[in-house]
């Protein structure tokens, strides 16, 4: 391909069809800073894989500013400088993604994107994203697929894929709590009828969250009880659904791609079981979300260099303290590198490793 660049809306999607026909998945990442935003780039080039990095609703604030705190502005300052440092890395595809868009925030993020990526492409350009999510997860699944509706048709303008989340994803991110109940585990019935709302891909390309006892945040092992063969069901069912003709529209066993119908994408997977990873790929998970994990790593490498070089970053007892070593640069390098190692594992662990398509 030469130069990488950020995905075109073919090369997404010709990637995401990719990991589902293929059995791996892309990791996510999400990033709140041009430091993370490298380490990461980083990462999937030294794993030789295409991938996906994302911004929160809180990561779009904080990349405008902390004093500015403008979603929109850090969205499009985020993919500028993406898109900038991005072509330097050869030979791998990054598509750029806005994660967990709850109701309250589509308004003042989700929707002025896609209007401005409708906008670009109606000039003949790319959009600026390549996949933007609605977080309906607390709202009930009517109200949650008529507004995936009415996005997958705004989706469709600006070129992009939509993610949906259906059931309840338990633990904390940026501010929203769930409960860790029965309502962590949707149902074949739910994606039965999130085909019949939103098709299987001929209506617009969209991917699917499906909860299996998804927790967000760092847990020890043992409190979080994923079930992955869950998805199985949800895949068979819609499958046999859709072959009987009962969805509505007609589909091939080819479009159904051995029995994956959905693109699905796994949620609050740190500290997750390398046995619940590989199944929940098999489904047909083609995008897992990272976070935790890697601020994790980024953050530790800066803990260590603070603690080995403590009389350098501080001016103790009168003295001057060395300045390379609170260089921002100095401990920012050791950050990035640790994150990057973090990337590339996970890359390994999801199969998409030496994968990048040429």
């Amino acid at each position: 391909m030469g130069n990488m660049t950020i995905a075109s809306p073919e090369r997404y999607r010709e990637m995401l069809e990719s990991a589902r026909r293929n059995g791996y998945a892309y990791p996510a990442i999400n990033v709140t800073s041009t430091q993370t935003l490298n380490a990461a780039l980083q990462g999937f080039a030294e794993a030789e894989s295409d991938g996906i990095i994302q911004v929160s609703v809180g990561g779009a604030s904080y990349f405008s500013g902390q004093r500015v705190d403008d979603r929109v502005t850090g969205s499009l300052a985020f993919a500028a400088f993406a898109h900038e440092v991005a072509a330097k890395y050869p030979n791998i595809s990054i598509a750029l993604h806005t994660d967990h868009c709850a109701k309250p925030y589509l308004d003042g993020w989700v929707r002025p994107l896609l209007a401005h990526e409708a906008d670009e492409v109606a000039h003949g350009k790319e959009p600026i994203f390549q996949s933007h999510m609605w977080d309906g997860s607390t709202v009930p699944l009517k109200e949650n697929l008529d507004i995936a509706e009415e996005l997958l048709d705004l989706s469709a303008k600006a070129r992009t894929v939509l993610e949906i989340e259906i059931g309840a994803v338990g633990g904390e991110e940026d501010g929203h709590r769930a409960d860790i109940d029965e309502k962590l585990y949707s149902t074949p019935a739910d994606g039965i009828e999130v085909a019949r709302r939103l098709g299987l891909g001929e209506r617009g390309a969209y991917m699917a969250a499906f909860t299996f006892g998804n927790v967000h945040g760092a847990y020890k092992p043992g409190v979080v009880k994923l079930r992955p063969e869950l998805l199985g069901e949800i895949q068979r069912e819609v499958a046999s659904v859709a072959k009987a003709g009962n969805l509505g529209s007609d589909y091939t066993d080819a479009e159904l791609h051995d029995d994956k119908p959905f693109m699905l994408v796994f949620h609050g997977g740190s500290g997750s079981t390398k046995g619940d990873i590989t199944a929940a790929v098999h489904y047909g998970v083609v995008k897992m979300n990272i976070d935790t994990d890697t601020q994790y790593a980024f953050t530790r490498a800066v803990a260590g260099h603070m603690f080995e070089h403590y009389d350098s970053v501080l001016k103790v007892d009168g003295e001057v303290g060395e300045k390379r070593y609170y260089d921002p640069r100095s401990w920012g390098r050791t950050a990035e590198d640790a994150m990057a190692q973090r990337v590339v594992e996970a890359c390994v662990e999801l199969g998409s490793a030496g994968k990048a398509l040429k």
